[in-house]
């Protein structure tokens, strides 16, 4: 099996930054999984966020968070990190990470293998 754990979320003004840490673990979790994040405000549904491939080479951003958020991963470390920058209310949710067994990037959450239970961010005005 495999283990996500997130961490770094918190309350953080308009504007501010976060630095959202998810370290993998487990006997079959191999470093070249691509590797997510995703992301769920209330009443909506979870939405892609950010991607990267198991080499760190191609990674994939939402619209919304294209210029301002950086995926990357340390693959000595087994870690995947979202830098959050310019955070605006609407980026408010639980942010979920989330493996993937094949080494490519991808969108859809369906075709992820294992989650974490998610990190709480929330952004004031």
């Amino acid at each position: 099996q495999v283990q996500l754990v997130e961490s770094g979320g918190g309350l953080v003004q308009a504007g501010g930054s976060l630095r959202l840490s998810c370290v993998a673990s487990g006997r079959t979790f191999s470093s070249r999984y691509g590797m997510g994040w995703f992301r769920q405000a209330p009443g909506k549904e979870r939405e892609f966020v950010a991607t990267i491939s198991g080499s760190g080479g191609s990674t994939l951003y939402a619209d919304s968070v294209k210029g301002r958020f950086t995926i990357s991963r340390d693959n000595a470390k087994n870690a995947v990190y979202l830098q959050m920058n310019s955070l605006k209310l609407e980026d408010t949710a639980v942010y979920y990470c989330a493996a993937d067994r094949t080494s490519y990037p991808t969108i859809y959450y369906p075709d992820y293998d294992y989650w974490g239970q998610g990190t709480q961010v929330t952004v004031s005005s």
